[in-house]
């Protein structure tokens, strides 16, 4: 089954008050599942990268064998495509993590969206932190 995932992490302060929000949606469009919560005070990069790790293990869960994954952190999404070095200490462990999940997937598509693209992650990211 292919999924379309959409993940945002915010942070307000970087550091600060951290949380993440998630759509995962199939090939038609419909939503199988969202995630919003807060996950304590951190930065922005690290929000991003818990929010893909929370999307993956839920979409592990729902069976997923291929997934698209699109955010809006070019980081995030560089750092995975290989394009970006990862030096931040902090985010290597979360990468690691992130890179054992999507084996999991027969495939996996990671793209970088506009913010303007990821709406509906971005306000299940803000409504946790209110």
């Amino acid at each position: 089954m292919k999924l379309i995932i959409n993940t945002d992490g915010l942070s307000k302060g970087n550091p600060g008050t951290a949380a993440i929000g998630v759509t995962i949606k199939d090939e038609r469009g419909k939503m199988l599942a969202t995630i919003s919560k807060r996950i304590g005070i951190t930065t922005n990069n690290v929000a991003e990268y818990q929010a893909l790790i929370a999307a993956l293990q839920k979409a592990i869960k729902l069976g997923g064998t291929q997934v698209v994954i699109r955010a809006d952190s070019e980081l995030m999404i560089r750092q995975l495509n290989g394009r970006y070095k990862i030096k931040s200490e902090g985010l290597k462990p979360l990468y690691i993590e992130v890179t054992q999940l999507l084996a999991k997937f027969e495939t996996v598509s990671l793209k970088h969206i506009p913010r303007e693209q990821n709406t509906e992650a971005d306000k299940l990211a803000n409504d946790a932190v209110r």
